[in-house]
């Protein structure tokens, strides 16, 4: 039974923990600090955190990584190895303590997909297979050599939530089992290649996040679905002479030859807006007026009417 250092802060961290305590010995967990939120913003702990004070493990929670005390807290427990699930990258004088090394597990079949957002990105690209990597951390972002990775498969309807939640419980998986082989001696770290065709998986902001209609119907729905439900695909929209945004959750496209303007709508039933793009029609099935909450088409149409909408 090895002593292990969990590092994480999310959701996506949870299920990895849980499976650690079950089998070895964690130490501590390192979690981002408390932050205000809400409407009355008070201090709201990470989902981590909250799981580790659930499982009676010690929590650290430091503004510095560099921070010599924390520095010396982390060497004082003598840990085998430490284990990084959606954490931010680590110093040097942090990702050395431990005898064995100090692994990441990445939500990407590493080298590809290298960045803070691979699901995003990879749905957006249309990718139809995808899966989890546990790498050892050096000195760059994403680059240390694998461990061990495994696939999952991406369905053509899938989002990245739905993507999210599948990758998490595989990840949890694959941790343990890269865990237990350090363990035995059993794996042999692989160098990542460097190829050409590498794609890259960075930070995803507002602007990236605007459909444009003038392009493919399968980049269209790849990107709705890739960037639902966070941080959400948006198009401009025209209603009754006045201009704004609308979010989109959740859509299906069908290729087929039509003479209808881009972007107009034509069809709003209680399941669908169907939306002309230039090689078929984009079904709109979820989506969130401004100032509203996010709603299914039937709900939306009881305050809307066809005539009267146009995305643009």
């Amino acid at each position: 039974m090895l002593k292990i250092i969990y590092m994480g802060t999310p959701d996506f961290a949870v299920p990895s923990l849980e499976t650690l305590h079950k089998h070895h010995e964690v130490l501590a967990v390192v979690t981002a600090p408390d932050k205000p939120a809400g409407r009355g913003r008070k201090l709201r702990s990470s989902a981590v955190k909250q799981k580790a004070v659930e499982l009676d493990i010690p929590v650290f929670q430091p503004e510095k990584l560099k921070d010599e005390n924390f520095v010396e807290q982390m060497k004082a427990l003598q840990p085998d190895l430490m284990v990084v699930v959606a954490f931010r990258m680590l110093p040097a004088i942090i990702w050395k303590i431990p005898k064995i090394g100090t692994f990441n597990l990445h939500a990407s079949l590493l080298p590809q997909y290298r960045g803070a957002a691979p699901i995003n990105h990879t749905i957006m690209n249309g990718e139809k297979v995808t899966g989890n990597t546990s790498f050892f951390i050096d000195d760059k972002i994403d680059t240390g050599k694998i461990l061990l990775q495994n696939q999952v498969a991406i369905d053509e309807n899938e989002t990245a939530g739905e993507l999210h939640n599948k990758l998490m419980m595989n990840g949890a998986e694959l941790v343990l089992e890269t865990v237990n082989r350090l363990e035995k001696g059993e794996i042999e770290p692989q160098v990542q290649t460097e190829d050409k065709d590498l794609k890259a998986a960075p930070k995803i902001f507002k602007q990236n996040c605007q459909i444009h209609w003038d392009v493919s119907g399968q980049d269209i729905h790849n990107r709705i679905r890739g960037l639902s439900p966070h941080p959400t695909a948006w198009t401009n929209i025209e209603y009754e002479g006045k201009t704004g945004i609308m979010k989109l959750y959740e859509s299906r496209f069908r290729m087929e030859s039509h003479q209808n303007e881009i972007g107009s709508i034509v069809d709003f039933n209680h399941e669908k807006i169907s939306v002309a793009v230039k090689d078929g029609v984009i079904d709109i099935l979820k989506l969130q007026p401004e100032n509203k909450k996010p709603m299914l088409v039937k709900d939306f149409k009881n305050g809307y009417h066809i005539e009267h909408l146009k995305f643009i």
